[in-house]
């Protein structure tokens, strides 16, 4: 059993001796920045936490954490990071990912973590493009994305990474931008978070798909476009003068004026974040008129997978006596003879 006592560390005590290279400018410096800055206050061990990745620019990460880690195969990280978790229940387990790898080659593995719960954090750069193979249109790429792979647009529509999520059977769903002074406490709650913790991040592609977020993440656009959600407080955006409220006949979310700061008045509601329904009409608000779901959007704990295999091994075992020769001898076996040489 590994020592879960919390420890004292620093931001610096996270940083690995690589250099860390993404083209200048890339949204993913801000995460790991953000990444090395949340690690101190979790109070966790590095020799116990472990990142891996499948493959992309976001794959680049374990590299430059000062903890143990595996670049693995495209789109493969949760096959790896189940095997981990299984050998290992104490370790910290966190998967990088992309829109590419964790949702293209990688959507059947990720499909499946979640819906097994897995004890880890997955964390989900969507800068909705393939940056590391030039540019190509990606899975959350919108209708119309002109790339090299579609030059004259891309005519099917776009994965919501949240609403594949919730419909996988995840029981934490979160949303970050990736330079959002918020984006550390989604980190700490998706970590405090019992089973597989998803967090999407808006990730800026500087090179190939740069300010496709900016109708919602420019600092004059930011406050009427965004609606940072807490569990028990009213959805409030734009200052708090307008609010979510539900339309019962279109059992949909609309945006509300709030006058005079009464927002029980215009029918704002309360975030209640075990509540799956109203999560999914966040996670697929149009855009335009309603602002962009962020911070811990789902919540719902359950019983973790590798706690339930480990049970289970446990009942199976009981009261046997661990015994190779008698597990290689059981059933259809015989004994080859040796037999002399032939002349």
């Amino acid at each position: 059993m590994n020592d879960m006592t919390p420890v004292t560390s620093k931001p610096k005590d996270w940083e690995s001796d690589q250099e860390v290279r993404w083209c200048p400018g890339c949204g993913d410096y801000a995460i790991l920045k953000a990444i090395q800055r949340t690690m101190p206050d979790l109070g966790v061990r590095p020799e116990s936490t472990v990142f891996i990745s499948g493959i992309g620019c976001s794959s680049r990460f374990p590299y430059y954490m000062e903890t143990y880690g595996f670049h693995t195969i495209h789109g493969r990280a949760p096959a790896v990071a189940t095997g981990v978790k299984l050998a290992n229940p104490d370790l910290d387990v966190w998967i990088i990912t992309g829109d590419g790898d964790g949702l293209s080659i990688g959507g059947n593995h990720t499909l499946h973590l979640l819906r097994r719960n897995l004890d880890c954090q997955i964390l989900l750069f969507n800068n909705e493009i393939y940056g590391l193979t030039k540019g190509q249109y990606s899975p959350t790429s919108r209708t119309g994305t002109r790339s090299p792979s579609t030059p004259f647009g891309s005519v099917d529509g776009p994965v919501n990474p949240c609403a594949f999520a919730l419909g996988a059977g995840a029981r934490f769903v979160a949303r970050g931008i990736d330079v959002h002074k918020n984006l550390p406490g989604v980190f700490k709650a998706a970590h405090a978070h019992r089973g597989a913790s998803f967090v999407e991040i808006y990730q800026n592609c500087i090179v190939y798909n740069d300010e496709v977020f900016a109708p919602f993440t420019e600092k004059k656009e930011a406050a009427a476009r965004q609606v940072w959600l807490e569990h028990g407080q009213p959805m409030l955006f734009d200052g708090g003068l307008k609010g979510l409220a539900l339309d019962a006949k279109a059992l949909a979310l609309k945006v509300v004026d709030v006058a005079g700061g009464d927002w029980k008045a215009a029918g704002v509601l309360v975030h209640d974040e075990t509540n799956r329904s109203i999560a999914n009409m966040l996670v697929t608000m149009p855009s335009g008129a309603h602002p962009v779901a962020l911070g811990v959007i789902y919540q719902s704990p359950a019983p973790t997978f590798e706690s339930a295999v480990i049970e289970q091994n446990a009942r199976a075992s009981e009261g046997k006596k661990p015994d190779l020769q008698a597990l290689i001898s059981k059933g259809q076996t015989w004994m080859v003879e040796k037999e002399p040489h032939a002349i």
